[in-house]
């Protein structure tokens, strides 16, 4: 209980932002297939390199990756960077106090949140930062203005600029109303292969967020098919029951 609730106050950065943050902003749908283990090793990948810096999984064990598929050895040789145990939960080397100086607040632990949040708006978060010269880090995004993050991933994205409404190009004011984003300096991927890569890290993170989501699907179609025999046994057995008794 009182591991949920540490999680569930780390996540308090990320939820509890300014109201009227998001007004209007359209998320972008993104399918989540938490059967396609290769998605899922992918963005456990992508998670390990990108974000495990600073972003703990505090609630997560390392040896999960197993149920997709990885062996132990797999797991130490390219999920594991540090002298952690496979048996041990997916924490960060970054002091609070560190982080507090650095960013503002500690970056969140993201064990819960695709639930906190859902898939797409990490999915449009993870694709929509763009150039802000009026912020320290020099990023903003559209899901979550003024974020203290830095885009980490710009690398494989690129860097994109914001396009106002009124047309011409942005001036890097945060009351400017956003039209759409242009890629001005491309990545190390196309903007296809990013948003595919950008989706493999939100169904890994959904599939985190609830690991046993699918078996415990599994096991409601059970549950409700002998919750059907049990209706028709009982409708059977009450008529048994109650045939000799007069109205």
């Amino acid at each position: 209980m009182r591991k949920i609730l540490l999680i569930l106050l780390c996540a308090l950065p990320l939820i509890a932002q300014p109201a009227g943050a998001e007004e209007g902003l359209h998320l972008r749908s993104v399918d989540v297939d938490m059967t396609d283990n290769a998605a899922l090793q992918r963005g456990a990948k992508y998670f390990v390199n990108y974000c495990l810096s600073c972003h703990s999984l505090s609630a997560v064990r390392y040896n999960l990756f197993e149920r997709l598929g990885l062996t132990p050895e797999q797991i130490r040789g390219n999920l594991i960077f540090t002298d952690r145990k496979i048996g041990e939960t997916m924490a960060v080397a970054m002091r609070p106090e560190d982080a507090k100086r650095w960013f503002g607040a500690p970056p969140p632990d993201l064990s819960v949140i695709a639930r906190a949040r859902g898939a797409d708006w990490l999915y449009t978060y993870l694709t929509t930062f763009y150039l802000d010269d009026t912020r320290p880090t020099g990023v903003n995004n559209l899901a979550f203005p003024k974020v203290g993050m830095p885009d980490v991933i710009w690398q494989l994205q690129g860097l994109q600029a914001a396009i106002p409404l009124s047309g011409g190009p942005h001036q890097n004011s945060s009351d400017v109303s956003i039209d759409h984003l242009n890629l001005v300096q491309p990545g190390t991927m196309t903007p296809v292969e990013y948003e595919h890569a950008a989706q493999d890290l939100v169904a890994f993170l959904v599939y985190v967020g609830e690991p046993s989501k699918l078996e415990r699907q599994r096991l409601g179609l059970w549950v409700l098919a002998f919750l059907a025999l049990l209706f028709v046994v009982s409708y059977f057995l009450k008529k048994e029951y109650w045939k000799d008794v007069r109205h």
